[in-house]
């Protein structure tokens, strides 16, 4: 069956990973319709001058993805986070995205795409378990589906103001071992293979892939930010106390990190099915470098 002209909403398209599919899709001229809450939002403008058909909607106001879902054949599924005042609301991003797999199948939708969370040796992984509720309605749904399980993204050393991962005054601070490769890939990349799945879709049916492009430890991957950008950034591992104040899910990652533990994707095999799977470095020298070094400067 020829997919190339079917449409293809994209849920969660304003944010990182929805907007590069979106943005890949309309670049191979795939129809596009992008759920968003609000059109005249900067990124949704940006979209709809790419070529996106808007669609206002909220994942908890049913009649708007009934509407948003109508004549589409494929959907890229990325439900909001929510957060309240006890921190992540796992259940409710659980069942927006089961509501969403029912509607979906109510809808006549053909194949679905479900971007998740990477799994480590354990599944006592912050919001994994919400996660793998959505995966669960996904491969029961009857419908032609994929599952990608990105790790931690490049993208996230251009975070600022977080509890971890951000790079203040030189100095990146994380929860993970110093001495542990630790897997990570580029949020273009998570786009790519979601594109590869919703233009092919066969050899995709039923695939969950562990997604990462590249480990290094955290030492290593600082060493190759100060190398390219040339300024000096140096790592600073964070104690279990501080994993502690963060909760019990984010301690149970700690320990299970410090226990050797941690994400498994087969890099050469992602590579073989996407040959241009960035490494870090060539992140950091194709767009990566340019967007931390304002950081750095500061």
């Amino acid at each position: 069956m020829s997919v190339e002209n079917d449409l293809v909403l994209v849920t969660g398209a304003t944010g990182k990973q929805g907007g590069a599919t979106a943005r890949r899709l309309l670049a191979a001229g795939r129809p596009v319709r992008a759920l968003v809450r609000d059109p005249e939002a900067v990124a949704a403008q940006a979209l709809a001058a790419a070529g996106a058909e808007l669609a206002r909607g909220d994942f908890d106001a049913p009649e708007t993805i009934a509407a948003a879902l109508s004549g589409a054949g494929a959907v890229f599924i990325i439900p909001p986070a929510a957060f309240g005042p006890d921190g992540w609301d796992v259940e409710l991003e659980a069942r927006r995205g089961e509501d969403l797999v029912a509607a979906a199948t109510a809808a006549g939708v053909r194949q679905l795409v479900f971007s998740g969370i990477a799994s480590f040796d354990a599944e006592a992984q912050w919001g994994a378990h919400g996660k793998r509720r959505i995966e669960d309605a996904v491969r029961g749904s009857g419908l032609e589906w994929t599952i990608l399980r990105p790790v931690r993204f490049m993208e996230n050393y251009l975070a600022q103001g977080l509890p971890v991962d951000d790079i203040t005054a030189g100095v990146h601070r994380h929860l993970f071992p110093a001495d542990m490769p630790i897997q990570m890939i580029a949020v273009d990349d998570v786009a790519a293979f979601a594109e590869l799945a919703l233009t092919d879709p066969a050899p995709f049916h039923g695939l969950i892939l562990e997604l990462a492009g590249d480990a290094h430890t955290m030492v290593a991957a600082a060493a190759m930010i100060s190398a390219i950008t040339g300024h000096a950034v140096t790592y600073e591992e964070l104690p279990e106390d501080f994993a502690a104040e963060l909760g019990g899910e984010v301690l149970n990652v700690y320990r299970m990190t410090h226990s050797g533990k941690g994400w498994h994707a087969d890099i050469p095999a992602l590579r073989e099915i996407l040959p241009t799977l960035r490494t870090f470095e060539q992140w950091l020298t194709e767009t990566g470098a340019a967007q931390l070094k304002p950081i750095l400067e500061r």
